[in-house]
């Protein structure tokens, strides 16, 4: 696809992406950045048992549009994970993968790249050893507005010189080094929390309990809550009600779903219940918060 001294996309190259995506937008053909590379594609309806190899840059992947369920392998069995506007990827440097997918209307994304050089001045900046890739990308997984925010608006940027993409590198590497949501753990309890925020991400909509979760990961109800308090500082449960206000928030300020639709996507079981609980997070009702926000 492209060949860069400043970016190792160089294992993409023996893709043919005309099979896969229609390019958009592309930061270095478009805006004339070297700093950032910015790309938005549309993807084909179906994809089966794509290889992605690892690249060493820090690869973020913003899905703006669409629906699909997708099947990811990093070498052991397949996860399935629910793509919808707003789900946010890390691809860990270094780590190649396997997708398959099917959607179910025109599926976009917004894709960052962040040269590796500009991490590592953002860990030594913040006295970081070095970036834990997986614990940023299962955070990340969960959601982050600030992010999303930035990735949205960078292909509107093209008029913006060098100087601001390179200003929105560093900032972005700052902002995700911060983040800290999961801090290194014992392999095996690291990889239950990530797991755990994922399965809570993907069914937001759904019932979902504490046995429920625990089982998925193997551990007992227990250990599951001690293992992500520890991690993250909060229970599972009041990480879980996070997560729905915040997939409320987008949906209040980017839809017009009513309040009863929303509620029933993010999974409360009565408009009150999603008031209550978003009043407490936000500090406002729903309603007021949509007048707020309306643009």
């Amino acid at each position: 696809m492209f060949d860069s001294p400043d970016f190792d996309l160089a294992p993409y190259a023996g893709i043919d992406e005309t099979q896969y995506v229609q390019r958009g937008y592309c930061s270095w053909s478009d805006a004339g950045w070297r700093s950032l590379l910015v790309q938005s594609f549309v993807h084909a309806r179906q994809v089966e048992d794509l290889l992605l190899p690892g690249t060493s840059d820090l690869h973020l992947v913003l899905c703006t549009g669409g629906e699909a369920i997708m099947r990811v392998s990093s070498g052991g069995p397949p996860t399935r994970r629910r793509w919808r506007s707003g789900r946010l990827e890390l691809m860990v440097p270094g780590q190649a993968t396997v997708r398959s997918y099917a959607t179910t209307s025109v599926l976009s994304t917004v894709q960052v790249h962040i040269r590796r050089a500009d991490i590592e001045q953002a860990a030594h900046g913040l006295r970081q050893r070095g970036p834990d890739f997986e614990a940023l990308s299962a955070g990340l997984g969960a959601g982050d507005p600030v992010v999303e925010h930035i990735v949205r608006s960078l292909p509107a940027s093209r008029d913006a010189g060098d100087l601001y993409a390179e200003s929105a590198a560093a900032f972005l590497a700052v902002h995700l080094l911060s983040r800290g949501r999961i801090p290194p753990a014992h392999g095996h309890e690291h990889a239950a929390v990530r797991n755990g925020i994922s399965l809570m991400q993907d069914r937001l909509a759904e019932p979902l309990t504490l046995a429920e979760i625990a089982a998925e990961v193997h551990l007992s109800v227990y250990h599951f809550v001690r293992i992500f308090r520890d991690a993250t500082s909060l229970t599972p449960y009041r990480y879980l009600t996070r997560l729905r206000i915040e997939l409320a928030q987008r949906l209040l300020s980017e839809t017009d779903l009513t309040i009863e639709e929303i509620t029933r996507r993010c999974g409360f079981t009565a408009p009150s219940a999603l008031s209550s609980a978003f009043l407490r997070q936000v500090g406002a009702r729903p309603s007021a918060y949509r007048k707020a926000t309306a643009g």
